[in-house]
């Protein structure tokens, strides 16, 4: 089953030791077979909620997901290891003092041989032109360079899907760029979160998200008119003097 099923998944968290539970989504039902699937919508909308529901990060209250033919819950490690998931900050996730070291330590559960982990760790590296800037501190690289370590550290395990929550919020125009074509050069099927419009326009489907629910499905350049038509609206709704955003480009 090369595909991902959401049915009737809801997700309901407590707030500060509340009785009563906020939904953070609702009774969504979905499947996704598209190659490239964008998911846009407002901060708080729950974009990194059903993100994160893909790879057993977050469980759902109601409902199921399967990702080719894994429960996420029955079967999560199942889920983690052909679901790669990549976060808006890379520092969230570079654990080790180099990117060499990040890689290799992604590698330690699928090859156990030393010198044949190393070889392949040189071998992610360079396909992803970061070998310059393998024995490194991550902390002397820039956002960009950190996201793409960060990339080829979940790409180094060849997992079947590739998760990633707002990937290019830290990178400048010349590391977006360079994100949009690696994206694009991915044999992996692609399930991103973004802000950015333009990369979301790259994607086979979009998925928009408000207020917990998905308000549209499908097109790709329809979704984003359809985000940029509610951000107008909540807009217009705001007092005069206090509209301080834009809607987005």
């Amino acid at each position: 089953m090369n595909s991902i099923h959401f049915d009737g998944v809801s997700v309901r968290v407590s707030v500060d030791g509340s009785d009563t539970a906020k939904t953070l989504l609702h009774d969504v039902s979905l499947g996704l077979t598209e190659r490239r699937i964008g998911v846009i919508g407002a901060n708080g909308s729950g974009k990194s909620t059903l993100l994160r529901l893909l790879n057993g990060l977050v469980a759902p209250s109601e409902g199921r997901i399967v990702v080719h033919g894994d429960d996420t819950v029955a079967n999560f490690r199942g889920v983690r290891r052909n679901v790669g998931f990549v976060f808006t900050d890379p520092l969230s996730q570079l654990v080790m003092p180099t990117g060499r070291e990040d890689v290799e330590l992604s590698l330690r559960r699928s090859v156990k041989n030393s010198k044949e982990r190393a070889a392949r760790a040189e071998t992610v590296l360079t396909r992803f032109g970061l070998l310059g800037l393998a024995d490194q501190s991550i902390y002397e690289l820039s956002g960009g360079e950190r996201q793409l370590l960060a990339l080829a550290a979940v790409l180094a395990v060849d997992p079947k899907v590739l998760v990633l929550d707002e990937p290019s919020t830290l990178l400048d125009l010349r590391n977006r760029e360079l994100l949009r074509r690696t994206i694009a050069g991915l044999d992996q099927q692609v399930i991103m979160s973004t802000h950015d419009l333009d990369l979301a326009t790259d994607m086979d489907r979009v998925l928009v998200v408000e207020s917990g629910r998905i308000v549209f499905d499908g097109d790709a350049e329809e979704g984003v008119a359809r985000y940029r038509m509610l951000c107008a609206a909540a807009l217009d709704e705001l007092p005069t003097g206090s509209r301080t955003g834009d809607v987005p480009r």
